[in-house]
Formats: structure tokens, C-alpha cells, sequence
């Protein structure tokens, strides 16, 4: 009986890796058409799938259709070109659209405002950061009136500053240690080992799909790590792995939303925005504070 149970299952265990190298073939092409259209049509051709079974197993494995994946591909191009200063309609050309009419119906709800606004750097927002000395570097928190904003670490408060004034030029930015204080403290506590768990209120943009992982990862425990494939997996997504590691690399508050803790499966670091120092040094305080704990009880 077990070994007819066995043999029953093989074949759709074999159905599922080949569905999941379909879908990672697909991402692969989708990836390098990033700043061009590419129809279903074309995009079958190219991994040699019918239309129909590309789009349903696709939109099953992905949650998303392959044109949306693009969509959001596309859109993360867009904001790019927008941030090193080129103009809407040229970052607009370049990253793929069209027209100016199919990147703003859709934009709004990814972006959080419409693409002049972020063109115009945040024109109308009201930001308040400030700076302080931790073990990594030097911090910067900044929030709107809704929460946390950003999070930064690094060598200098002038070229952190000059990043967030980037990010939004023409938003009100400006310096407040006071309003910030009870954060920044909470923050500092964290780093030094002192607060394992952070609750913040968290004012953050992204797409369904970056959201998705961002509050995956606040699940896993302080003192662990999970692969990028494990997270994947975690949201019902196990072939989206790359999408995974792109969402942990566009997470604006890192710290609050712990990216660090995912690793690849071999179990190397991987990458990490605030560098690769840094998630060395958290990943392993987070250890010997874990441990400590468990040598008290």
C-alpha cells in the first residue's frame, strides 16, 4: 500500500518542479524585457509554453498574472529613473510605458501618489527626521504623520540626510530629535541588544507583493533566519525566490522590517542594503542574545 501511495505521489511531485522551473523561466524573460513590452504570445515562444498553460500556472505559482509581474517590474524601472533625476516623460519611455496614460491609471495605488508628485519629490508631504549614533554607524529615522518612513545607517549624517532629501526634494523635510526621540531610543535599545521585538508604526509604500514578504518578515523570530525560498514558500509563492529578494532589497526600513534575517538557502549572507557588515553584526548578536536568553530559563 505504501509503496502504490509512493508511486502515485512521484508523478505530481515531478509535475510540481517542472511547473516551478516554468515559472522561473518566465521570470528570467520577463526580467531582462523589463523596459519594453512583451506579449503572452511572444513570451510562450520564449519558454516554449502554450499561452494558456503559461498564463494559469504562472498566475497560480505567482498570484499574479505575467503581464502584472511586468507591470510591476516596469513601475520599479520608472521610480529608478525618476530618483537619479530624469523627467516623467522620459522615465516614462525608458522604463516601457506607452503613453503617460497607462503609467498614471496605474501608478497611484503602487507609487502612493501619482508620478508628478513623485517626480516633484513629494511635493506637499511633511517629514520629520533626525540622526543619532549607533552600533552600526550612524542612524537616521524619518516619519510622516502616519508613522516611519524611512530607515537608514551609515558613515555620515550629511550623506544621509542628502539621500532622504533625494528621495522626496521637494517634499517638507526637516530636522526634529524631539518628535523622534521615543522611536530613535526604541530603535538604539534594539541594536544594542536590549529590545528583541520593535511594533512601530510603519508609513511604507510598495506593491501587494513587496507588502506580502515585508509582513513575512516581521514573523520571523528574533535570533532566526529564513532562506529567500522559505519566505517564498511562507506566502505561497515558492517560485517567486527572486521577487523575494527584490522585495527584502527595496525595503525602506530595514531594522523595523527585519530583511537581514532572510539568507540564502547555502546559508551566505545574501545581499543587504545597509551592507553586508552590518547584517553580519546583527545576525549575530541577534545569536548570542538568543542564546543567553535560553541559558537563563
Amino acid at each position: 500500500m505504501q509503496m502504490r501511495q509512493r508511486e502515485n505521489e512521484a508523478p505530481a511531485a515531478n509535475g510540481n518542479d517542472r511547473q516551478r522551473e516554468l515559472v522561473e523561466r518566465v521570470v528570467r524573460v520577463l526580467e531582462s524585457h523589463a523596459d519594453g513590452p512583451l506579449t503572452l504570445g511572444a513570451l510562450s515562444a520564449a519558454v516554449g509554453a502554450s499561452p494558456y498553460h503559461l498564463q494559469r500556472t504562472f498566475k497560480r505559482w505567482m498570484g499574479v498574472t505575467p503581464r502584472q509581474y511586468a507591470d510591476a517590474l516596469r513601475l520599479d524601472g520608472f521610480k529608478a529613473r525618476l530618483r537619479k533625476g530624469q523627467d516623467v516623460t522620459r522615465a516614462l519611455y525608458e522604463a516601457g510605458y506607452g503613453s503617460s496614460s497607462r503609467l498614471y491609471e496605474r501608478a497611484p495605488a503602487r507609487l502612493g501618489m501619482t508620478p508628478g508628485t513623485y517626480r516633484r519629490g513629494g511635493r506637499g508631504m511633511h517629514i520629520v527626521f533626525t540622526t543619532a549614533a549607533s552600533p552600526l554607524g550612524r542612524l537616521l529615522v524619518a516619519r510622516t504623520e502616519r508613522g516611519i518612513c524611512a530607515v537608514r545607517v551609515g558613515d555620515s549624517d550629511r550623506r544621509l540626510e542628502a539621500a532622504l532629501r533625494r528621495e522626496y526634494p521637494e517634499a517638507g523635510v526637516r530636522r526634529d530629535r524631539n518628535g523622534l526621540h521615543h522611536w530613535v531610543r526604541t530603535l538604539l535599545r534594539h541594536l544594542e541588544g536590549r529590545q528583541s521585538r520593535l511594533d512601530l508604526p510603519l508609513d511604507v509604500r510598495g506593491t501587494a507583493f513587496q507588502c506580502h514578504v515585508w509582513e513575512e518578515l516581521r514573523r520571523i523570530p528574533y535570533g532566526r533566519t529564513r532562506s529567500y525560498s522559505e519566505v517564498a514558500r511562507a506566502i505561497g509563492k515558492p517560485a517567486a525566490v527572486r521577487a523575494v529578494a527584490r522585495a527584502c532589497a527595496t525595503n525602506p526600513v530595514p531594522l523595523v522590517i527585519p530583511c537581514h534575517r532572510v539568507i540564502q538557502a547555502d546559508g551566505g549572507l545574501g545581499g543587504y542594503g545597509l551592507g553586508l557588515h552590518r547584517k553580519r553584526a546583527l545576525l549575530e548578536q541577534e545569536k548570542q542574545r538568543s542564546r543567553r536568553a535560553l541559558n537563563k530559563v
